[in-house]
């Protein structure tokens, strides 16, 4: 190829980057990115032949997370984050420890039962809410926040349904949710487990031992407006919570994930589960409330489809410029000679595509070279969990690792709650690099001792 067959494709793709993590003017990230993708299929960079394929890899990721979001939002229909909120402060009981550590399993448990971004829109405001109430200060907020945003966003590891970027990988290494929780879930979880733990330790000075007494009752929690309205709420007053709708809900929601690793074996897709729960729990909904479909509608993120699909035209177009082919040719050697090599060198290259132009086409990137070295099953799927592993958890070393620490930073800077880039990369580089590399180091282990 000549080269500026190259260097325009390469061009188009850094700035649609650049303007979809700076976001002038608040544009929605799908702009950018559907307008490069066009540029790369008026370029040729992207045959219009493929656009049927690359639907169909990226569709089902998409309903997928839609359908997790369309769950959340009925869960904040009926008050259910405004009551997690509140039962945060009084089941703490005025421990500081006991509310951090209150705070970093709700984000952790959010992004398990929805996914990342929707864990970082739901429990931030929530957490923001509780410290505000409290009176801490803007340090002792931090101290609460920042370890949820970095559990919620590092929560998305364990099960592949909690990232778009880890379902869309997924089919292409022959992985299904089973196989990839039974290969990823502990590893994963070893090294969340010592990044919070980092996390405290860096923090416990911050964290008050002693909370204010505010003497809360549900109704004075809803009453006491001392932050912006929750992102998915309409209304800046949350509606009281429907105890018997809302234990139905909660029964539908953990039917639904169970489902993905109970059915799935039979060839029913995760995006057919996901929309029939889904939709059960909009009918549950209206049944008991005669509530419609309209905030549904008003706050689904539909745009989500376009920006993956948008994203994958993208990564597409640089593979066939042959930036995989680059990477294949620096790569191949290391990845080939054990699995110990593969995971580090994998986990290593995600960490520094995520950190330097997002995870999202960084693990695509990372997906598609692997399946062009020829590796043997065992071998790409390990390395293909070390890439999770990288754009995961490594890829929170800086805010333009993930678009969710984005979304996190935007939301507390919303709340006049300061911390700087630097502030939270400093932060970042005491306590990930560990952590990522036992998760790196656990995974060898634990998939050599179930490979044999």
């Amino acid at each position: 190829m000549s080269n500026p067959f190259i260097l325009l494709p390469l061009f188009i793709f850094a700035v649609t980057i650049f303007v979809m993590l700076w976001k002038p003017g608040r544009i929605n990230e799908t702009i950018p990115t559907t307008i490069g993708a066009i540029l790369f299929l008026l370029i040729g960079v992207v045959p219009l032949a493929d656009l049927l394929s690359i639907f169909n890899i990226v569709s089902g990721a998409a309903i997928t997370i839609l359908s997790s979001i369309v769950m959340s939002i009925i869960l904040e229909s009926l008050g259910f984050f405004n009551w997690v909120a509140y039962n945060l402060v009084n089941r703490a009981k005025q421990s500081g420890l006991k509310l951090f550590i209150y705070t970093t399993v709700l984000c952790f448990a959010m992004t398990l039962f929805f996914n990342n971004d929707g864990s970082i829109l739901i429990t931030t405001p929530i957490i923001i809410k509780t410290v505000n109430m409290l009176n801490l200060k803007n340090h002792q907020k931090i101290a609460y926040l920042l370890p949820g945003a970095l559990i919620a966003t590092a929560a998305s590891a364990p099960i592949a349904v909690s990232n778009i970027a880890n379902l869309i990988a997924l089919k292409i290494v022959g992985l299904d949710i089973n196989s990839y929780v039974t290969l990823m879930f502990v590893p994963s979880m070893i090294g969340i487990m010592t990044i919070a733990l980092l996390l405290y330790l860096y923090f416990r000075k911050d964290i008050p031992k002693t909370l204010p007494n505010l003497k809360l009752n549900f109704k004075n929690y809803e009453d006491t407006n001392r932050s912006l309205p929750h992102p998915l709420s309409l209304q800046s007053a949350s509606p009281p919570v429907d105890w018997g709708l809302f234990k139905i809900c909660m029964v539908i929601i953990i039917a639904t994930r169970a489902a993905f690793f109970l059915l799935t074996p039979f060839g029913i897709s995760l995006e057919l589960i996901a929309i029939v729960g889904a939709i059960a729990l909009i009918a549950v909904r209206w049944y008991k409330s005669k509530i419609g479909v309209g905030d549904v509608v008003k706050k689904t993120p539909w745009h989500i489809l376009l920006f993956a699909f948008s994203m994958y035209i993208l990564v597409y177009g640089l593979k066939n410029i042959g930036l995989n082919d680059i990477l294949v040719h620096h790569l191949y050697e290391v990845v080939q000679q054990d699995r110990l090599s593969a995971i580090f060198a994998m986990g290593g290259l995600l960490t520094v595509l995520s950190n330097t132009f997002n995870n999202l086409p960084a693990v695509m990137i990372g997906t598609l070279t692997l399946t062009e070295m020829n590796l043997d099953i065992h071998t790409l799927q390990v390395a293909y969990l070390a890439n999770i592993l990288g754009s995961d958890i490594g890829a929170l070393l800086t805010p333009v690792g993930t678009l969710a620490t984005l979304l996190w930073m935007f939301i507390i800077r919303e709340h006049k709650i300061h911390i700087s880039w630097k502030q939270y990369t400093k932060i970042a580089f005491i306590v990930i690099p560990l952590g990522f590399f036992i998760s790196l180091l656990s995974l060898y282990y634990w998939t050599n001792w179930i490979f044999g």
